[in-house]
């Protein structure tokens, strides 16, 4: 599993996004972005986060560290916003936590710069698990200290909300016209080369350890987590193999 944390002060709400997440220092002396299991989509996003974000780690992109983030709902009583009390209740025990980047900004695609082969493995990656969120109008990219860092990998594998269709939902082909990338020519066969022979049953098997039991636990048509484990590799071996063919919307 993940490093845990227990979070020992809630700082501020951060009111970007769906989820909203916020900011929280924990008993480690770290600052976190947490995001909360209580919010509308559940522990499923969550799980997304863990799963792309690490294996974005192992795959040489740069991701914050990810923790698990143990909550006291009673940490965030003093908020005055009813609707973060309300998920503050929703959310106690185990939540995952993002390393707060101090410093970074906002990727803006007309103010920076991205070298092909950098476009390409994130594209390339992206087309992986599928990410439906790293458009131009919110590409959930951060420069930091002049280099790219990706952040919110939660809606994607849109095929672990429906199972029994995951595999058919998987082989589908990636759009990425909109894509906050595609105007650097995105080296996406260099990247192919370079990546896909890296993600190995091997690989999967170490990423998916890391999901928290609890969050696993009760998915139906799986009898134990472990099942639910390989059921989250199987898809992105496939894929991995192929879906740099696949990708479309680039010129």
């Amino acid at each position: 599993m993940l490093s845990e944390v227990a979070a020992s002060r809630f700082v501020t709400p951060l009111r970007e996004g769906g989820s909203m997440p916020a900011l929280v220092e924990a008993d480690d002396l770290g600052l976190y972005v947490l995001k909360f299991r209580g919010a509308g989509q559940g522990h499923k996003t969550l799980t997304a986060e863990v799963v792309c974000g690490e294996l974005a780690r192992r795959l040489g992109l740069r991701m914050p560290r990810l923790v698990v983030v143990d909550l006291d709902p009673a940490l965030g009583l003093g908020e005055p916003d009813r609707e973060v009390q309300d998920l503050l209740r929703a959310s106690g025990g185990l939540n995952l936590g993002m390393e707060f980047l101090s410093g970074a900004v906002g990727f803006d695609p007309l103010a920076f710069e991205v070298t092909p082969e950098e476009a390409g493995r994130i594209v390339w990656f992206d087309a992986l698990v599928n990410n439906v969120d790293r458009s131009w109008r919110n590409p959930n990219l951060l420069t930091h200290r002049g280099e790219l860092w990706l952040i919110d990998n939660g809606a994607t594998m849109i095929w672990h909300h429906n199972w029994p269709a995951a595999d058919a939902s998987a082989a589908r082909p990636y759009d990425a016209a909109d894509h906050a990338l595609a105007r650097f020519s995105p080296d996406v066969a260099a990247a192919a080369a370079a990546l896909a022979p890296l993600v190995t049953e091997e690989l999967l098997a170490e990423v998916t350890a890391r999901i928290p039991e609890s969050w696993l636990a009760g998915e139906p048509g799986f009898d134990s987590p472990d099942a639910l484990r390989h059921a989250y590799a199987r898809p992105l071996l496939a894929r991995a193999a192929a879906i740099h063919d696949r990708i479309e919307g680039l010129t």
